[in-house]
């Protein structure tokens, strides 16, 4: 048996199996960045199905204790999970130093941020992305699809759709790096000043393909963001479709009190 191993106790077996591993965690008995033993492994030290070895690992997931890596396993954490402001990613001081939002964000966090740009060009709008842009649906918009890594790991996938009138005079939308400051310096050197932004944010789980472009196991929690950016005249200049893994993200949102 493992060394901790808790007294009979009403408490279900996967609790007591995930509450043993993440006590070695703290411990230090595994280290960060250390590989977790196996489904198989676990199964033989704790006497246990295999449906009760992931439900621990599924528990130590939802404690941000470990993460796992389709086809690799699960591991240790090595860092937290990125903390993203609201109130800061999208500052203009950030677009105006020359850094897109998640390079601001991941400086913040400590890790490596890279990008892997998987399509720009012309696509018809979807119906609610056309409904959140003010355009037809089927219009013609451009779209900037991005998979992001922190230190290797992929984290999130994103689909930008902007108006085509807004940006079919910008050539910078059209190349796969636009330039520092990234999309929103582009808009806003060409007079489309941006306002504000608003999120919808719903968690479900991942879906086949999502599973595979972010390394996930089947079944893990994604977060599903969209954004709508707004200029000071009220229009939406780009809606950004992302889709982010859950156990990679704290987001951290600041509400004004006054009316």
């Amino acid at each position: 048996m493992a060394s901790g191993e808790a007294a009979s106790t009403a408490k279900a077996k996967y609790l007591q199996i995930a509450d043993d591993i993440a006590a070695q965690i703290r411990s230090g008995a595994l280290a960060p960045g250390a590989a977790v033993p196996s489904e198989t492994e676990l199964m033989a030290r704790y006497g246990v199905a295999s449906g009760t070895v992931r439900k621990a690992i599924a528990e130590l997931r939802t404690m941000q204790l470990i993460e796992t890596h389709h086809g690799r396993g699960s591991f240790v954490r090595s860092r937290p999970p990125v903390q993203r402001k609201s109130s800061d990613r999208f500052r203009r001081a950030h677009r105006l130093a020359g850094k897109a939002a998640y390079l601001a964000e991941a400086e913040q966090s400590g890790g490596i941020p890279s990008v892997n740009v998987l399509f720009v060009g012309p696509e018809d709008a979807p119906p609610d992305i056309a409904e959140r842009l003010g355009v037809k649906p089927g219009a013609k918009v451009l779209a900037r699809k991005r998979r992001y890594f922190r230190d290797g790991t992929p984290t999130e996938e994103a689909t930008s759709y902007l108006p085509w009138d807004v940006v079919k005079d910008i050539p910078e939308m059209f190349a796969e790096n636009p330039g520092g400051g990234g999309i929103y310096a582009r808009l806003e050197e060409r007079g489309y000043v941006l306002a504000e932004f608003t999120e919808t944010v719903r968690a479900r789980l991942a879906t086949k393909a999502e599973s595979s472009a972010l390394a996930l196991s089947p079944g893990s929690p994604v977060i599903h963001l969209i954004r709508d950016a707004i200029t000071s005249e009220g229009r939406v200049v780009e809606v950004c479709d992302t889709t982010m893994a859950a156990d990679q993200f704290v987001l951290d949102y600041r509400f004004a009190a006054r009316d």
